[in-house]
């Protein structure tokens, strides 16, 4: 479902102005006045460099710091863009002194939406739960800070990579479809039937034998992931646990996917961005490898970062 958005002018001191009004995930109708100037990005702050923005953000959450391609498209982030703590334990004094004319960050904690209002700060909250979404959601950044053409341009960029997944998967004979599993910040977490992930898995040609619980995620004892016998596993970039910490656990051992070497970290850049597309071709790549040969992902993904954030992938790697 797209989130609506709309963009309503009025005459302000002889000189006509826009704002969006803008429905969030958590109901919230926000009007904002754009373009905008100052920002503090708790969340989706990878479209930063791939909108061109850095001169309109005063604030930044402090995962950032910690995020590979932040370092690379701005050398220099911890000392030119002060951090008001993170969507979930907001620095509130910080985020005031910043004087944000918006405040982007997640659902996670509603309350913590609700308290910054409080405080007169305009909050949006995201969460996108599709592919759909996440475009909406980088068609609002666009328009947000008059970069419309540069969200159209990312948007674009990802939908050349899908189109190649698409053109290659659609060759898959249904009999010969595989069985993908996403573990979350646990073993035994998983990705359900909503979501950007299950998406990303019906892009791909696969399977989510998780789909059938109607939520995000969920946690579901060991006896059924067995029983699901999964193909191909992907773990969270940002798990606790390795791969090989699965491989390595006698409970798994009957799973196919464990039993034939098929266990797979993702990249720590597995998120809400740009670089979902590109991380989406590996996971392609890892599922039905004999589609795929031909492909070279160093390459695909690092013309995809000269286009998108004008760097090069291998400046990002030497960060990993």
């Amino acid at each position: 479902m797209l989130i609506p958005c709309l963009i309503v002018l009025f005459l302000t001191s002889g000189s006509w102005a826009a704002v969006i009004t803008y429905k969030d995930k958590l109901g919230r109708a926000v009007n904002i006045p754009v373009p905008v100037k100052r920002a503090v990005f708790f969340q989706t702050y990878e479209l930063i460099p791939a909108l061109g923005i850095w001169d309109r953000v005063v604030g930044i959450g402090r995962w950032a710091y910690d995020n590979d391609l932040m370092k690379a498209a701005k050398p220099d982030i911890e000392k030119s863009v002060p951090s008001a703590g993170s969507g979930t334990d907001v620095n509130i004094e910080t985020l005031l002194k910043l004087k944000p004319d918006v405040v982007i960050t997640w659902t996670s904690k509603p309350e913590t939406v609700r308290f910054m209002e409080e405080k007169g700060l305009k909050v949006i909250a995201i969460y996108p739960e599709s592919l759909e979404e996440l475009c909406a959601v980088m068609r609002l950044h666009g328009r947000l800070f008059g970069k419309e053409k540069q969200a159209e341009h990312c948007i674009a960029r990802m939908e050349r990579i899908f189109k190649l997944i698409k053109e290659r998967v659609t060759k898959i004979p249904g009999d010969k479809r595989k069985k993908v599993l996403w573990l979350g910040g646990k073993p035994t977490s998983v990705a359900c039937g909503i979501g950007v992930t299950d998406d990303i898995f019906k892009l791909i040609g696969g399977i989510n034998p998780a789909a059938q619980i109607p939520q995000r995620n969920a946690d579901v004892p060991i006896e059924r992931i067995i029983a699901w016998n999964p193909d191909v596993i992907f773990i969270w970039g940002n798990a606790g646990y390795t791969a090989q910490d699965i491989r390595n656990n006698p409970q798994w051992k009957f799973i196919r996917a464990v039993r034939e070497g098929r266990v797979y970290k993702a990249p720590e850049w597995s998120t809400w961005s740009p670089r979902l597309a590109p991380m989406t071709l590996w996971m392609a790549m890892k599922t039905y490898p004999e589609y795929f040969r031909d492909i070279n992902l160093d390459r695909v993904t690092d013309e995809f970062y000269r286009k998108v954030f004008g760097i090069a992938y291998s400046q990002v790697k030497k960060i990993e």
